[in-house]
C-alpha cells in the first residue's frame, strides 16, 4: 500500500491526538491506514468547502454528532487554518467529549472552532449557531443520529450535506417486527426473511429513504463508497447539494416504499 505524504502544514500535535501518528511522531502500519482514510474523505469535502468559500468567506460548517470532533479538527487543519475566516462548529451530546475538544482546540490555537453540548432540538434553535449553515457533516453518527443531522441541515438550509451513516438498526428492527405480516402482504419480504439479510437490507433501505427525503427537499444526491473505512457496514458516503429542484416523485416513492414494506411507523421520520 502506498503511503500518502503528510501535508507539511498539518499539525503534528493534532495527528498524534487523533492517533494518526504515534506519540513519537512516527507512522506505523495502522497510522498509515488512518492517514490514507483521512485524505480520502477530505478529497470529497474539499471541493465543497472551496465552492462555498469562493462566494462567502464567512463559511459555517457544523459537524453533527461530532464525538471527539475528529472530522472537524481535520477540516480545520487542512483547510480553514490557512484562511482568515470561516468557522467550524462541533455538536455533541456527551459533555466530556465537548470539554476535551474545547481543550484541544485551545491548545492548538484553532480559534475558529466552537464545541456545543446540545441535543438536536436545542441545536436547531440555539442562538449560539448561525441561522443558516453552509455545510453539515455527520461522520459515523450512529443509527438515527444521521437522521437527526439531516433534520438539522434541512432546517438550517444547508447548501451541502455530507453523511457517512453507521450502525443503522431502526429500519431493520421494524422489518423484523412486522416480518410475519409482511410475508402475507408482499413477496418482497423474502428479501429480509433471514436475519443477516434483515440487517443488511435494513441498512441499505435506510440510506435509500434518506436519499429520497433529500431529493424531495430539492437536493441532488450522490451515494458513493468510502474506501477503507471499517466503521460502517457498507462504507457509504452520501453527498447532497442543494439545487432548489425537488425531484417530483421522490416523496411519493418514499411513501410507497414505506407502505409496500409495512414500515408506516417510520413515516414521521422520513416524510416531512
Amino acid at each position: 500500500m502506498t503511503t500518502p505524504e503528510i501535508n507539511p502544514n498539518q499539525s503534528v500535535e493534532l495527528l498524534k491526538e487523533l492517533h494518526i501518528l504515534t506519540r513519537d511522531g512516527k507512522l506505523n502500519q495502522d497510522s498509515r491506514r488512518k492517514l490514507k482514510q483521512v485524505y480520502h474523505l477530505f478529497r470529497f469535502i474539499e471541493p465543497l468547502l472551496e465552492e462555498v468559500f469562493a462566494e462567502k468567506p464567512d463559511l459555517a460548517l457544523v459537524d453533527h454528532g461530532a464525538g471527539k470532533s475528529y472530522l472537524g479538527f481535520i477540516l480545520y487543519d487542512l483547510f480553514l487554518k490557512a484562511r482568515a475566516s470561516g468557522h467550524i462548529y462541533g455538536i455533541e451530546t456527551r459533555e466530556a467529549l465537548v470539554d476535551k475538544s474545547r481543550e484541544l482546540a485551545e491548545r492548538l490555537g484553532f480559534k475558529r472552532m466552537t464545541f456545543l453540548n446540545l441535543s438536536v432540538e436545542e441545536s436547531i434553535n440555539s442562538p449560539q449557531l448561525p441561522g443558516q449553515i453552509d455545510i453539515v457533516t455527520a461522520l459515523h453518527a450512529c443509527n438515527t443520529a444521521t437522521d437527526d443531522a439531516i433534520r438539522f441541515a434541512l432546517h438550517k438550509q444547508a447548501r451541502f450535506i455530507v453523511l457517512a451513516p453507521c450502525c443503522q438498526a431502526e429500519v431493520a428492527a421494524m422489518l423484523n417486527k412486522h416480518k410475519n405480516q409482511s410475508f402475507g402482504k408482499t413477496p418482497l419480504s423474502e428479501i429480509w426473511r433471514h436475519p443477516i439479510h434483515t440487517r443488511e437490507f435494513g441498512s441499505h433501505l435506510t440510506n435509500v429513504l434518506r436519499c429520497l427525503l433529500l431529493e424531495a427537499h430539492g437536493y441532488q444526491v450522490t451515494a458513493t463508497e468510502l474506501v477503507g473505512w471499517e466503521h460502517s457496514m457498507k462504507n457509504e458516503l452520501i453527498i447532497a447539494s442543494y439545487k432548489d429542484a425537488p425531484r417530483k416523485n421522490a416523496r411519493e416513492r418514499l411513501e410507497q416504499i414505506l407502505c409496500e414494506l409495512n414500515l408506516e411507523e417510520l413515516r414521521e421520520r422520513f416524510v416531512y
